[in-house]
């Protein structure tokens, strides 16, 4: 029977595990991405405390202008709705705002853009940093599909074809295994 870490042991472990998955997950979209639509000094902050030297980058490409190949607008709402449900204001969660967002324009799974692990990591670090948004998340929705759903929300514009989620054709889609 396994058992759980309590106090100090657990939080430090808890701790690590958020630092290792921030880092891959900068490190992931940027190397897919070339930016994470932040402004250059912004990048340039984020590389020193997590990528460090060992990551090099054409710093040509690593402006918020190269965020209009991404898809600027919806880039900029993704931020903005990561956001406004920000557990804290670290730059930490700052940049994995613009992170989540870049790596949202991608063609995969959320996850699989970011360059973690899995599913998992990844609601790991929603609840951690956007944990009023992963509450909402009640029926385990993948998440990129869930973004999209509450950006229709916000504007109400309806997402699924039919009256609920539950009854919808596409439901496989947005609640399968990934």
């Amino acid at each position: 029977m396994a058992t759980v870490g309590h106090g100090h042991e657990a939080s430090c472990a808890a701790t690590g595990a958020i630092d290792s998955a921030l880092v891959r997950a900068f490190a992931g979209v940027t190397a897919r991405f070339r930016t994470l639509g932040l402004a250059p000094q912004e990048f340039a902050a984020l590389r020193r405390q997590y990528l460090g030297e060992r990551f090099h980058l054409d710093e040509t490409v690593v402006e918020t202008g190269a965020c209009v190949a991404l898809r600027a607008d919806e880039h900029g709402e993704l931020v903005e709705l990561l956001l406004v449900s920000r557990a804290d204001d670290s730059k930490e969660t700052f940049w994995l705002a613009n992170t989540i967002a870049t790596a949202c324009l991608g063609d995969n799974h959320l996850w699989q853009d970011m360059g973690l692990a899995g599913r998992d990591e990844l609601s790991w670090l929603l609840q951690r940093h956007f944990t009023s948004l992963y509450e909402k998340n009640v029926d385990n929705m993948k998440w990129k599909k869930f973004f999209y759903k509450e950006l229709c929300r916000r504007e109400r514009v309806v997402l699924c074809k039919a009256p609920s989620c539950g009854v919808c054709a596409d439901y496989a889609a947005c609640f399968g295994a990934e």
